[in-house]
């Protein structure tokens, strides 16, 4: 059974245990000396993992090693830059008189896909405006096997078993709280971009049936989910017969909900249900995070530095007990 966690690791103590391959490659370094670079990790977190200087002979069988094995390793828990790292001594593929529990390596939304789904999916048929209802729910029931176990990221925010619909969902909840405050939104409007906004990240990034990601596709790499998005929104509108003032402006939310072209939106948003589209995009991916760091940090400790939050280390105040 498995007895260390990501989040419980000390910087200095030994460990050896059972984790789940996310990433991994072996690369040269300055040195010219071959080294295994790979991410580990657990239903409680990932941690960067390195095994140093490997031998000729280690070559072969560390190459046949992938994303998705769980994996025995050996090894000390060290620091740098603020980040909590591995140092791998030994490395092996699980075999099978290990007793293990998969539940222990996924890291997985906090609700059932199915619950999800249907709230995401009623809030769909609850939109008034026909063309936008339409649209959304086509798009759910097209997308509803990959929905159940897709991440929203590779890394960071909502990179976990059904993490695109826990994004979705708590971004629909904000949504409508803010709609019955700012009654002047199209409050059809922002439920349909809040729904579109990321759905083609299942076609830019790699996913594995737990929600795991090695990488991303060839095309979600040389064009990503917003130029994706807008392909593929551009022909279902068309088809549709969407008015051409509501096509432009859905795509525009999608287009805009990065903010910043450095973040892939070369515009920004231009009126109040783009903007608002990016705020419930990025206080959910934001808070997301703080809360992720909380939970690996002792109350009355600052978190390790999140590179997200511009490499903030979050405090957890004394009185959270868990």
């Amino acid at each position: 059974m498995k007895n260390y966690f990501v989040s419980q690791f000390n910087t200095g103590e030994e460990i050896t245990d059972f984790f789940m391959i996310k990433n991994i490659a072996i690369k040269t370094g300055s040195n010219k000396k071959q080294y295994l670079d790979v991410l580990l990790g657990d239903a409680s977190g990932e941690v960067s993992s390195k095994k140093w200087d490997i031998a000729d002979e280690e070559i072969s069988g560390l190459g046949r090693l992938e994303a998705g094995n769980i994996v025995k390793v050996h090894g000390k828990v060290t620091e740098w830059n603020g980040l909590k790292q591995l140092t791998i001594l030994r490395i092996r593929k699980y075999g099978a008189d290990d007793d293990i529990e998969i539940s222990d390596f996924i890291k997985a939304a906090p609700e059932p896909p199915e619950e999800m789904y249907t709230y995401i999916m009623e809030q769909a048929c609850s939109i008034g405006d026909n063309d936008l209802k339409t649209l959304c729910v086509g798009t759910l029931e097209e997308y509803k096997n990959k929905l159940m176990y897709y991440p929203a990221a590779q890394k960071n925010h909502h990179a976990e078993m059904a993490g695109l619909l826990w994004h979705i969902k708590r971004m629909l909840m904000s949504g409508e709280k803010l709609c019955d405050v700012y009654t002047k939104l199209d409050k059809d409007l922002v439920m349909a971009g809040v729904i579109l906004h990321d759905i083609q990240k299942m076609n830019e990034i790699c996913s594995n049936q737990y929600g795991i990601s090695d990488g991303y596709s060839f095309e979600g790499q040389l064009l990503g989910h917003i130029v994706q998005g807008i392909k593929v929104l551009d022909v279902k509108m068309a088809e549709l017969g969407f008015p051409e003032e509501k096509k432009i402006m859905v795509e525009h939310m999608i287009l805009s909900h990065h903010y910043e072209p450095e973040y892939g939106s070369p515009k920004r948003p231009l009126f109040p249900e783009a903007e608002l589209l990016h705020y419930l995009d990025i206080i959910d991916a934001r808070l997301y995070d703080m809360e992720d760091a909380l939970e690996k940090t002792q109350p009355g400790d600052f978190s390790d530095r999140i590179w997200t939050l511009e490499n903030r280390r979050i405090y957890r105040r004394k009185d959270d007990e868990e």
